[in-house]
């Protein structure tokens, strides 16, 4: 069978799609709806009922026989006094259970990517360290935060990396040594 060349041959003329008809009949309905519409509002106008007056009643106030007295005028004392006042409050220490706490924000198998996630640490205002560990599935690059000795400082420096957009941080109990 021989190649055929389409291109030589050209686009075929298709004649355009008919335009439709101009809708004579709606034009009609429109216009005379509008015309009988315009020809009801010239024929109300000014046909309301005028009252004779056409300012409104007054309105009359009564007194009111059993008004309220004047409430008494008060002195203030705590205007005074509070600022001269302080407060104590008693804090119970909280003992020393033991225990360390420690934060990782993250696992690398790369030391580079590491010190990256170290690095975004580091603009939080906090100091990170980045661990090696060697494990069954090879070389581990570990970024924590730590030693805490309670959990609430832990918890305090987490919420302020998370303010920087690291949310893989978790917090668990020191077992480095």
């Amino acid at each position: 069978m021989a190649h055929k060349d389409y291109v030589s041959r050209g686009r075929a003329n298709k004649a355009p799609p008919p335009k439709p008809p101009l809708p004579w009949l709606r034009i009609v309905i429109t216009l005379a709806l509008f015309a009988g519409f315009a020809y009801f509002l010239w024929n109300i106008n000014g046909s309301a009922k005028k009252t004779e007056n056409s300012q409104p009643a007054p309105v009359k106030v009564k007194e009111q026989a059993d008004a309220l007295p004047k409430p008494p005028e008060e002195k203030w004392e705590f205007i005074e006094v509070l600022p001269n006042q302080t407060v104590e409050v008693d804090v119970p220490e909280q003992e020393d259970d033991g225990i360390r706490w420690l934060m990782q924000c993250g696992s690398f198998r790369q030391s580079q990517q590491a010190e990256e996630m170290r690095a975004k640490i580091a603009f939080a205002g906090l100091e990170s360290q980045v661990r090696p560990s060697d494990g069954a599935n090879g070389r581990w690059y570990r970024v924590i935060l730590g030693p805490f000795e309670r959990k609430r400082e832990a918890e305090k420096n987490r919420h302020a990396i998370r303010r920087t957009g690291i949310t893989t941080c978790q917090i668990w109990q020191w077992n480095l040594d």
